[in-house]
């Protein structure tokens, strides 16, 4: 009996260093830890939630669910690391508690909450209790200070994305960004506006591509908006860059597209990594795109309409848009598929059945009498 007490404690010991290094390095660490233990709560929540949107019909239902699912996530896996720590410092105690097995978790316990209800009996066994106690102290303290990390992160994130409803509509989808922008732009030189959005853009990418890496919880925050998310976003973006390359090869701003379309792929491939979605470093460019001659076709007429400045035939157009579309469009498509972003066109299968949403466009309505009314103030 004694030995296997002893092998307890040597388990305990293997616990609690595995569940340590899971919150030193979930919480601490500046970059993204592979930890079994984060990985099987979120595995776990996501099935879980798989199962319970799959009766909702629409998708304003299901992203009403699914915003639950990333603080459900944050909430089991500390319950698991407190449960664990309980369990492992339990172990420990074994050979250092006599009487019953029980005495030793209800010790290990009382010592983590410091309820203080069970007291150690020995030397050994007060050390144990002070580190345990410390030990619950510093999770829960640094779960604490992971939030505020964690939400100033998702309120930049969302800042850019809810600026882009104005340009690219809900969901958003990249040929409306560009003919947004030039039939809102009256003396025709877009040239401006699109440089500006292109970089910022880029700098937003860096900025996700490092904290969604850090905090993998941040993937599946959704936007406050049902239509509104952080993916289908830079897939818009990314595609408008692309298009305004491809159709008007000439044009400015080619610098800023490309570094836009550079740091937008490479931003999705590191997230997906971290998510251990498949991933494809050098993806061949003559490989057939899942978005259709004829639907970028349509897209280039849609950009006619409005006179956006097109080079270039929609034929000699084609080949460069799927050559840059093919470095982005297989890893944004996983991700889509993973984090159910919102049906939006050009963004690839779901979870569910669906029709892709075109971007909702304001109504335009004209005054029925246009003179100024006074206001009357209190």
């Amino acid at each position: 009996m004694t030995f296997l007490r002893w092998v307890g404690f040597v388990a305990g010991i293997a616990v609690l260093v595995s569940t340590i290094g899971s919150v030193v390095g979930t919480l601490v660490v500046t970059r993204g830890i592979n930890s079994r233990i984060a990985r099987s709560c979120a595995s776990g929540v996501d099935a879980g939630f798989a199962l319970i949107t799959k009766p909702a019909r629409s998708y304003v239902r299901r992203d009403r669910i699914l915003a639950w699912q990333a603080p459900t996530t944050l909430l089991l896996r500390l319950g698991v690391w407190i449960g664990l720590l309980v369990f492992s410092y339990g172990l420990i105690l074994l050979p250092l508690v006599p009487g019953h097995v029980w005495h030793s978790f209800s010790e290990a316990g009382s010592s983590m909450f410091t309820l203080g209800y069970s007291g150690p009996t020995n030397t050994a066994s007060t050390v144990v209790d002070y580190v345990a106690a410390c030990t619950g102290l510093v999770v829960v303290g640094l779960q604490i200070g992971y939030l505020p990390a964690l939400y100033n992160a998702f309120n930049r994130r969302e800042t850019e994305v809810t600026l882009l409803v104005s340009r690219a509509g809900v969901p958003a989808w990249g040929p409306e960004i560009l003919a947004r922008t030039q039939w809102g732009i009256y003396d025709g030189d877009t040239r401006p506006v699109l440089n500006e959005l292109f970089d910022r853009w880029e700098r937003w990418s860096a900025e996700v591509a490092e904290s969604h890496t850090t905090y993998l919880s941040l993937v599946r925050m959704r936007s406050p908006r049902p239509l509104s998310h952080w993916l289908t976003s830079v897939v818009a973006v990314m595609d408008a860059a692309a298009l305004h390359l491809s159709v008007a090869p000439g044009l400015e701003p080619k610098v800023a597209a490309r570094l836009c379309l550079r740091m937008g792929f490479s931003a999705l491939r590191q997230i997906a990594a971290a998510m251990r979605l498949p991933v494809d470093e050098d993806p061949d460019p003559d490989e057939p795109s899942s978005v259709t001659y004829e639907e970028f076709s349509a897209a280039v007429e849609m950009l006619r309409s409005v006179n956006y400045p097109i080079e270039v035939s929609t034929e000699d157009a084609w080949p460069n848009f799927r050559g840059w579309r093919v470095n982005y469009e297989a890893v944004a498509y996983a991700l889509a598929y993973a984090v159910d972003a919102p049906p939006a066109l050009w963004s690839g299968p779901r979870r569910w059945q669906y029709e892709p949403l075109s971007p909702q466009r304001p109504v335009t309505r004209q005054a029925s009498d246009a003179r100024p009314r006074a206001t009357q103030h209190d």
